[in-house]
């Protein structure tokens, strides 16, 4: 083990081990995987990249390691990303008949936003968002609201990694991007026009757990000519305002 001593646990408990060690979803160095799991560095760092090669974890350029797509997309059969999809459907369910346009559910994965669910009226404006989709966080409406309230180090990597510049109108600028996300923390709204799509706005809110921590967003994309109509912002926030009372309700 990583103290020295025999290790008689199984393939597969050193296995279910290293993602014990991501339980709290950390960006994690070798070393530090090595120590939560329990195991030596030379099995950590194999292990590590049989995770990485099936996909359940992604290895950053700093080195660093974080749960990969395929990992949540497994986890998101799982109760609480089930229970976070089914107390926001029906908020969904009324922004879409009240819009006639696509309705957003995401969470943050490491830089992306990752699309737990997605409606869409018949006439909706063209995306490339789907179920299970990862876009950048600094060019997407629901993006921008996780990446407001994530660490300093989630912005700090966001900046390092340069951003792209979808569309003219994308904000790719340290400086902008701090100015832009402190508004969105202020106004508790994120407003995108033509960013990542030519065409579309988005207008997305915070959706947050008992303990006030904000885990998803919801967001509408409409086309863009329709970005002064007061409906989008006020049935946001009270779509994401009725989710987290609705979590709030149903924690332990």
């Amino acid at each position: 083990m990583a103290g020295g001593a025999a290790d008689h646990r199984s393939v597969a408990a050193r296995v279910f081990a290293i993602a014990d060690a991501f339980e709290s979803g950390d960006e994690l160095t070798l070393s530090e995987v090595s120590r939560r799991a329990g195991l030596p560095i030379s099995t950590t760092h194999r292990l590590l990249s049989e995770w990485v090669e099936w996909g359940g974890l992604v290895r950053g350029e700093d080195g660093r390691y974080r749960v990969g797509i395929r990992l949540w997309r497994l986890g998101a059969r799982q109760p609480t990303a089930r229970r976070l999809r089914e107390v926001a459907r029906p908020y969904l369910d009324d922004l879409l008949e009240a819009t006639g346009e696509h309705v957003h559910l995401a969470i943050r994965d490491g830089l992306g936003a990752v699309y737990l669910d997605r409606l869409s009226g018949r006439g909706a404006v063209s995306v490339i968002s789907d179920v299970g989709t990862e876009l950048p966080l600094h060019a997407t409406g629901v993006g921008l609201v996780l990446l407001a309230h994530s660490g300093p180090e989630t912005f700090d990597a966001v900046v390092a990694a340069g951003p792209r510049k979808f569309l003219p109108n994308t904000l790719t600028g340290e400086r902008e991007l701090r100015s832009r996300l402190a508004e969105i923390r202020a106004t508790g709204l994120s407003v995108t026009v033509e960013e990542l799509t030519r065409g579309a706005f988005s207008v997305a809110a915070p959706i947050r757990d008992a303990a006030g921590e904000v885990v998803a967003a919801v967001s509408i994309i409409a086309h863009a000519e329709r970005k002064d109509e007061p409906q989008f912002a006020l049935g946001v926030r009270m779509a994401a305002r009725g989710i987290t009372d609705a979590l709030r309700v149903g924690a332990p």
